[in-house]
């Protein structure tokens, strides 16, 4: 018994030809009963008619609210406890889903296919801000994480709605997501998945979309681990203080003197601020 959510906004070119393939892949399995919830995040074109043709049921927002939004309130209105998210586009392969499913049964808490192939590459300068997003979140688990920000994704129901006031209503849902279990020790797994091109324009903008999934690491790391964000504040405090006695050895001057001595300060300050914040993080927890 599972429930299928894939959040689609102005995605008529595709949205039928999913869902086609999503009942032909489920029919053939052990799967049944089965639902598929399409949220029609507030579509200018046939996107909801052609899903409620094709037998989904629709959730509908009047204006568009975002990716995130959308799974919260499909999610939310789901009859069955397993939980598949699934973009509309085309790009993800249904027919991995039932081995996704087989090791949310394994005893993991989420199970998130991760992409592979060219189409997951994409342009040259993806891959540098994508490897700098990827190692923040690394560094903020301590865990690797194969594909952050994967649409592609099974878990629970009963656990993921747990963590909705601090998951993102934006595009960087599924990355909040992966920091949100793998911060608060769940079991997370990453399946290599081929991943295809899409079918119709792209709604995500590279740059405004690069920011908010740097702001969601940001926020989760200050909320499940703020000792981290302190941590990397003080390092560059003291690499700045560093630099400064360095430059004094060889150029002495009063400067230099003050500025060794503010960034000495300003890590000792910006450490123990940490320490403030994580034993209030731990005081609200208990």
């Amino acid at each position: 018994m599972i429930s299928i959510v894939l959040p689609a906004y102005n995605e008529d070119p595709a949205i039928g030809r999913t869902l086609e393939e999503l009942r032909r892949v489920l029919d053939g399995t052990t799967l049944s009963p089965y639902e598929i919830i399409v949220v029609d995040d507030g579509s200018t074109d046939r996107t909801a008619e052609l899903a409620a043709r094709a037998g989904a049921r629709i959730v509908t927002h009047p204006d568009n609210a975002g990716y995130g939004r959308s799974l919260k309130d499909g999610i939310a209105a789901a009859t069955y406890d397993t939980i598949v998210i699934l973009d509309a586009d085309g790009t993800y392969p249904v027919d991995t889903i039932p081995g996704l499913i087989g090791e949310l049964h394994r005893g993991f808490d989420l199970v998130v296919g991760a992409r592979t192939g060219i189409h997951y590459r994409g342009a040259w300068f993806k891959a540098p801000l994508r490897s700098l997003l990827t190692l923040l979140a690394e560094f903020t688990t301590g865990r690797r994480i194969p594909d952050v920000n994967s649409g592609l994704r099974v878990f629970r129901r009963s656990t993921a709605m747990a963590y909705f006031p601090q998951l993102c209503d934006t595009f960087s849902f599924t990355t909040s997501m992966t920091l949100a279990y793998m911060l608060t020790q769940k079991y997370v797994t990453h399946v290599p998945i081929a991943y295809a091109t899409r079918v119709g324009p792209t709604k995500v903008r590279l740059v405004r979309d690069a920011l908010r999934t740097l702001q969601s690491i940001v926020q989760s790391i200050v909320y499940y681990n703020p000792v981290k964000m302190f941590l990397l504040l003080t390092v560059g405090a003291l690499t700045l203080a560093t630099l400064a006695v360095a430059i004094l050895v060889v150029r002495p001057g009063a400067a230099w003197i003050g500025v060794a001595a503010i960034g000495g300060m300003a890590a000792l300050v910006i450490f123990a601020l940490g320490l403030v914040a994580d034993l209030l993080r731990q005081m609200k927890h208990r």
